[in-house]
């Protein structure tokens, strides 16, 4: 699977958008039609690079849930670093288009609630039911934190429609650890499932508020 960084690296708009931030467009020379075609490339190419992001975040974010449930800590420390690597990688995407200041103050509010899910995690192991309601109620109010982070790099995304959007993501990633705990391995990996295809429903609308954001770079949808 391509990497934000290799994706965003082949996009040919007359100067390379790379993820150490998005450079202007110069299209001296080029059709309007092309120019416009080469737009609306980039605008896809980056939604595809989101969503790509977002789906291996919940898949390594159950593979380390599933490790940590059954007490392997090698393979859940391995697969904690893969899901922070992710974490970077998004990080980066969320800087090449709002800048660096962005992109590092994105990095800790997103490492926040996967903290918060290997809370309720340990909780859920642990049988704590105390534990696992306060897991719940910090992912919860998290939702609502990056709803505003997003908002205020973005205000044509509502706070309220992306926290809700989170939400969900949330819902969707705690029935994976119930699964799982309950070792009902079947409707786990039905859930991971659902839960990767959520996430379409977050990449798909930044997508398109970034390509809408940054016209010069990329062609509204």
């Amino acid at each position: 699977m391509k990497t934000f960084k290799s994706m965003l690296g082949a996009l040919a708009l007359g100067t390379a958008i790379a993820v150490t931030g998005v450079t202007g467009v110069d299209v001296t020379g080029t059709s309007t039609a092309n120019a416009a075609e080469m737009h609306a490339k980039a605008a896809n190419d980056l939604r595809v690079a989101l969503n790509g992001l977002l789906s291996e975040h919940v898949t390594l974010a159950a593979a380390a849930t599933q490790a940590a449930l059954r007490g392997r800590k090698s393979e859940f420390e391995s697969a904690a670093g893969a899901l922070d690597q992710n974490s970077q990688d998004l990080a980066g995407a969320i800087g090449s288009v709002y800048g660096k200041d962005a992109g590092d103050a994105f990095l800790p509010l997103w490492r926040k609630h996967i903290g918060f899910f290997v809370d309720y995690t340990t909780a859920k192991a642990t049988g704590s039911k105390k534990k696992q309601d306060k897991a719940v109620q910090d992912l919860l109010q998290y939702a609502q934190d990056f709803g505003a982070f997003l908002n205020s790099a973005t205000p044509a995304l509502p706070k309220d429609a992306v926290a809700e959007l989170v939400k969900s993501h949330i819902v969707s990633l705690k029935e994976v650890v119930d699964a799982q705990a309950a070792r009902n391995y079947k409707l786990a990996f039905e859930k991971i499932r659902m839960a990767s295809r959520h996430m379409q429903m977050i990449g798909d609308p930044l997508a398109d508020a970034i390509a809408a954001q940054f016209p010069d770079k990329f062609a509204a949808k």
